[in-house]
């Protein structure tokens, strides 16, 4: 397993575009993907479980991944979340 702590970011925060976005990369690999923030974990394949988590600015987020391709994507989201999702 692949763990990885996230900070928001972006100024508003994961929307419907961010989470899409992560949705769509995480469904490129096939190994399992989750997001935890607070006491939610959600999966990070579901555009819907992502909107959910209701992460804001400088939220911290914690990114699992496990499964043959878990450090490639791991890096994919990093990557999404480090340009802000190209909103700034």
């Amino acid at each position: 397993m692949t763990e990885k702590l996230l900070t928001v970011r972006n100024r508003a925060g994961i929307h419907a575009r961010p989470a899409a976005l992560i949705a769509q990369t995480a469904n490129r690999f096939s190994c399992e993907v989750t997001m935890v923030k607070d006491d939610a974990e959600v999966n990070a394949k579901s555009i819907m479980g992502v909107i959910t988590m209701a992460a804001a600015y400088n939220s911290t987020i914690t990114l699992r991944t496990d499964g043959p391709d878990e450090v490639q994507c791991a890096d994919a989201i990093v990557q999404l979340f480090e340009s802000r999702f190209e909103e700034e």
